[in-house]
């Protein structure tokens, strides 16, 4: 059932979109040594696999599609959305919609949708994520973030980013060590990171420096969390 709601979600903006008549359909491929979300890898610390497809549409709608290999539920991650993005004024710009993470082969728990809204200006971005029922059923969730994209000479550009995660451990329904998403009672954590790209031959090529504030203790005694250079090769379609 919870699968057929967010399916239902999508489908429904899905179909909206439809409605205003495609205008372009594009497509992304990309090889990186560590697949890092929200600073925690899902790969386990290896390289990533990665690519999707965006249909945009007259009037600021899309849908898209997106997957990578991880290192757990099933070792693949789907990802499909729905939005409207536009602009407000001159040099303002916002973007809403819906995301859902599917990790096909498990029996859904791990699946879960946001919704998304940001607002970008001036090389600015803020943003807001929520879901009712974040990763492993761990309760609601709050993703609280902003970013800034320089230029700089030579065709290379600098970009910031800082977020804030604020989770519902869901504890009280909990049986020990399970359905819990962050461990030694952490229950939010920041992560950041800088990256400089630039594309070279129609290649975009980029390194970045990724990281949190969790300890080990908090992030499964593992090193998902700890900082790590990564470099991502990547060729839009």
């Amino acid at each position: 059932m919870k699968k057929l709601i967010n399916f239902a979600s999508i489908a429904a903006l899905s179909f909206a979109a439809a409605q205003a008549g495609a205008v372009e359909i594009s497509g992304n491929v990309a090889l990186t040594t560590d697949y890092k979300f929200r600073g925690i890898s899902q790969t386990d610390n290896d390289p990533a696999i990665q690519g999707g497809f965006d249909v945009a549409f007259d009037g600021g709608f899309y849908v898209g599609t997106w997957a990578s290999n991880v290192d757990f539920a099933g070792s693949l991650e789907l990802d499909y959305y729905a939005g409207f993005a536009t602009d407000i004024s001159e040099g303002v710009g916002i973007d809403v919609g819906v995301l859902y993470y599917d990790y096909p082969g498990t029996e859904g728990d791990d699946d879960y949708v946001e919704l998304y809204g940001s607002v970008s200006f001036s090389g600015a971005t803020v943003g807001l994520n929520y879901s009712d029922d974040y990763y492993n059923e761990t309760g609601e969730f709050f993703y609280l973030y902003g970013g800034y994209e320089f230029s700089l000479p030579e065709d290379f550009s600098l970009a910031i980013h800082y977020g804030y995660n604020d989770l519902d451990r869901n504890d009280a329904n909990a049986k020990p060590g399970e359905n819990v998403f962050l461990t030694n009672n952490a229950d939010s954590y920041a992560d950041y990171n800088i990256t400089i790209s630039k594309s070279v031959a129609g290649v975009d090529l980029s390194l970045g420096y990724y990281d949190t504030d969790l300890s080990t203790a908090e992030c499964s005694g593992e090193s998902w969390c700890d900082g790590s250079v990564i470099f991502t090769i990547a060729k839009s379609l």
